[in-house]
Formats: structure tokens, sequence, C-alpha cells
């Protein structure tokens, strides 16, 4: 509720005194407070005193039970085999390059934005990113097959890094504490948007400081660069956002008459997603 639409100019600012907003506001003060404070696990306090706040005030509703039933999977496992005869229909495998162009390019973005924010990586590079890979395309397509929506890497485990969690034992812990969660689905009810939207801000605002290795003194970098950043947001996709860095880096290197210094792959990547955007998109 802090930044809402408007028909004229698409966003704008919201109404700051709505109470859900005001509690929003309050868990970001608390959660900042902690942070810059020093405090190790400030988001995940913040997101806690802000649902009892949330509690206290009326906002929130207080759950009846702690433990609930695991939803039954029956409705939805498997269910994805029964078009397996349509997949090779043009229209089907047109949505399934625009998935992989979007699922590739989200993980990879995230992958490469989480390990240089753990200091991981390596020339430029990250270590073992195939095994990395192979562990989110798995887990996609478990997924799948399941009927939940897609596991992935995603930038929230920012959060987590924040605070010194940088090894797989870290995810180890979470999807534990995610097993026992299963069971206490009422209680984890109570976690609504106003107490997660502190967090993700947070997240963002963590993420923002890794742009600080980007050459903003030369242009060929800084265009490519700014629209790379601004395109995620305004598309709702990392994906494409990325695609536009693809496209127009190559592109102003070739220009300056350096195309010796953009990588083949960078070519070949910079056509697929002229093609994409042309074709599909």
């Amino acid at each position: 509720g802090v930044i809402i639409s408007n028909p004229d100019t698409f966003v704008s600012i919201g109404n700051l005194s709505s109470p859900t907003t005001l509690l929003a506001i309050i868990g970001l003060v608390i959660t900042i407070v902690m942070l810059v404070r020093g405090i190790n696990g400030g988001i995940f306090y913040g997101m806690i005193i802000t649902t009892i706040i949330g509690m206290i005030v009326g906002l929130i509703n207080v759950p009846s039970k702690v433990i609930g039933s695991i939803p039954s999977l029956k409705p939805t496992f498997g269910v994805v085999f029964s078009h397996l005869d349509q997949v090779f229909t043009p229209e089907l495998l047109a949505v399934i390059f625009t998935f992989l162009i979007v699922a590739f390019f989200d993980t990879a973005g995230a992958l490469i934005a989480l390990t240089s924010q753990a200091g991981m990586m390596k020339g430029n590079t990250v270590p073992n990113i195939g095994r990395a890979l192979l562990a989110d395309s798995t887990a996609s397509a478990v997924g799948a097959i399941l009927g939940t929506s897609t596991p992935a890497t995603s930038v929230e485990s920012s959060a987590g890094i924040a605070v010194g969690g940088r090894t797989g034992f870290t995810a180890v812990i979470i999807a534990a504490c995610f097993t026992i969660a299963l069971f206490f689905s009422p209680v984890l009810s109570v976690i609504t948007l106003e107490v997660t939207a502190p967090a993700l801000i947070i997240v963002g605002s963590l993420m923002a400081m890794e742009i600080r290795k980007i050459d903003w003194t030369k242009l060929e970098i800084v265009i490519p660069s700014f629209l790379t950043i601004i395109m995620m947001p305004l598309t709702s996709s990392v994906a494409i956002g990325l695609a536009f860095g693809f496209i127009l880096y190559p592109l102003c290197l070739v220009a300056q008459k350096r195309y010796k210094e953009v990588h083949p792959i960078m070519y070949v990547l910079c056509l697929l997603f002229i093609l994409y955007f042309a074709f599909i998109v």
C-alpha cells in the first residue's frame, strides 16, 4: 500500500495513514533500526515484532489453533503428465521455450547476485555453477510433478547470506524448518503481506549494494547496466532485464570496434533474445 496503481501515472504514493500500510511502514522502520545496529537476524525479528503489533491492534487475526492438517497432493500430483501428447505442438513449444529462457536467466541472475554478495565468486565466475543449476532444475522438475509452484533459486536468500548463511548446510536447516512448518500452517497464516513487505524491501536494499561493482564511468557499461536494472521491475521479469543487457552490451562494444572483447556466447545470446522479442514476447 505504500506504492499503488494510478490511472494517470501508472504508480503513485498510497494512503500512508491506512492502518495496514502503517503496519508495514512500522515493520520496515523496526527492521532497519535493528539491521543498522548490527543485530543478527534483524529481518526475522522485525517480522516477528510486526506480527505481534498487528495482532495487538487487530490488523492480524490471532490463529484459533496451532497445529493444522497437511494439504493433500492428490488434486495436483502427476497432472503434468496428462498433456504429454501435446508437447510437440507449435503452440506448446513456444511456451516451453519461453519458460526455458525465463527460468534459466532468472536462476542465473539470482545465482550470480547471491554468490557475489556471499563473496564466493572467483575471477568473475561462479564456482560449481553447473551443480547449482542442476539442483535448481531438479527442484523445478520435482515441483512440476508434485503440482506445486516452481521451486527455484530466489534473491530472498540474500537475507540469509547477510547474517552469515553461506553453505549448503543453511539450505538443509531451512528445508528441515519448512518440513516442520507443514504441521503449523494456522500459526504461519499470521505472516501477512504487511509483515513480509518490509523484509522484501530490505532484501532489495541488500541486492542493490552489488551495483557498486559496475564501472559507472564508461558509457558502454552504464547504458546496458542501467537498462538491465530498470527493466527488471518495469517488466516484472529478471530474464527480460537481462535480455536488454545481453543485446545492448555487444552492440555498444561493436559500435566502438571492440568486438573482439565480446565472448562469442554473448553474440549468440544477443541473437537469441532478439528472436525471442521478435517472435514470442
